[in-house]
């Protein structure tokens, strides 16, 4: 591809969305940017305060019930206070806890304010993906949520390689950093983002009032649609859990699997723009189905490497399926959402990766302990498998996407950004 076909194709990719998406997108790339905690986390417990591997297990195991929690809460939130208030609610507590989690030494102490951590954290995911959907037209939806998962992305690569430098020098200095820049997102959500709920008109406030975590549960097809979630987030999961694990059994150094893991960072920033623009305005249904699979036989395949030039080639296949799942996904999830029940959906949907988080290290541990890492690889492809059929099946007669509703407006933002 050209240079001028390269700008060409960015800056079709970027264009056409509103400026208060662009707002959202910077605040999501600053947060993910002062991301250290996450990554220096169970180096921290063991080498610096001395404590076991079994504790830092437990300390993210807390940190990830926190998600799983919050995930329900945060949605609930954000749709009964507002998306604004949400963001700035967990932003606040998250940059207040992250900061007090450096200050504290009792080991009952660290646990419980990572699970506060935890909690704070995970509980913007729903009001931010509730707003996007808010104030994104839903032609565009999947482009955004795209480029929001390329800034997620591009701001871990950064600040997972700022976070071994920054440990070196003070372990402090990054819960600081995390705090403060989690503050900044803060300001930045209270400043330039405009409240974007969509409020309903008089006739339609006992439509609005309907939409509880009940209506969410008893809603079978989006049910399914988060059953599968999990399971292809368990998939996902085995890059930083089952890999790791299986490459040390192997022989292969922690350095080889750093190089390993970061052809994963690496190839959705450089590939995601182009991913997005070819999967813009095609079937959601076999984007997911073909996603599931590459997930599933990219981990299938790890079986079979030898060597670090093969797995880097296993996650290839794996990256790209992340690639088009992620904001294929998410659109989905907006598609099958009612407008003033955007939260809760949001939220029952960032649960399942949550929990996900929470399950994967006890699973692959004990698969891989009892039965050898083969038999891991394996069962990630008959569930990718599974996945694949679940979303052939369940996504057929998938309703329209509908332009927005008479009765519904957006508060804050002009008539023109209307969704369904």
């Amino acid at each position: 591809m050209s240079v001028t076909a390269l700008r060409r194709a960015v800056r079709e990719t970027v264009s056409g969305l509103p400026r208060d998406f662009w707002w959202l997108w910077t605040s999501t790339l600053v947060n993910r940017l002062g991301a250290f905690v996450a990554t220096f986390m169970a180096l921290y417990l063991t080498l610096d305060r001395g404590y076991s591997a079994s504790y830092a297990g437990l300390v993210a195991s807390l940190y990830g019930l926190g998600g799983v929690i919050s995930s329900l809460g945060g949605g609930v939130m954000a749709d009964r206070l507002g998306r604004r208030p949400t963001l700035l609610v967990a932003q606040s507590a998250t940059a207040l806890s992250v900061a007090l989690l450096g200050f504290v030494h009792h080991p009952v102490a660290i646990a419980a304010v990572a699970f506060l951590v935890g909690m704070a954290s995970n509980a913007s995911r729903p009001a931010v993906q509730a707003m996007m959907a808010d104030i994104v037209r839903p032609e565009d939806r999947v482009r955004a949520f795209s480029l929001n998962y390329w800034a997620i992305n591009l701001g871990f690569a950064v600040s997972s390689m700022a976070a071994g430098f920054i440990a070196e020098f003070s372990y402090l200095a990054g819960f600081l950093i995390e705090a403060g820049m989690t503050a900044v997102c803060a300001v930045v959500v209270f400043v330039k983002l405009p409240e974007s709920r969509p409020t309903a008109q008089a006739g339609a406030k006992e439509a609005q009032d309907d939409v509880r975590l009940g209506t969410v549960l008893r809603d079978g097809r989006f049910m399914g649609v988060v059953g599968l979630s999990f399971l292809v987030a368990l998939i996902f999961q085995q890059g930083s859990v089952g890999l790791p694990v299986a490459m040390g059994e192997a022989g292969f150094t922690p350095a080889e699997y750093g190089m390993t893991i970061a052809v994963n960072g690496a190839l959705i920033v450089a590939l995601q723009i182009p991913v997005t623009r070819f999967i813009a305005d095609r079937d959601p249904r076999r984007l997911l189905v073909v996603s599931s699979l590459l997930a599933g036989y990219g981990f299938g395949l790890t079986a079979f490497a030898g060597s670090v030039g093969l797995f880097a080639l296993t996650v290839c296949v794996w990256t790209l399926g992340e690639m088009v799942n992620a904001p294929t996904q998410t659109g989905l999830v907006v598609r099958l959402s009612p407008a003033q029940g955007r939260g809760r959906y949001q939220g029952m949907y960032t649960m399942s990766w949550s929990l996900a988080a929470l399950i994967a290290p006890l699973m692959s541990g004990a698969v891989i302990d009892h039965f050898g890492a083969r038999w891991l690889w394996g069962m990630c492809a008959v569930v990718g498998t599974g996945a694949a059929l679940g979303y052939g099946v369940l996504m057929r007669r998938l309703p329209a996407e509908s332009p927005a509703a008479a009765d519904v407006t957006l508060a804050g933002t002009e008539p023109e950004v209307r969704t369904a």
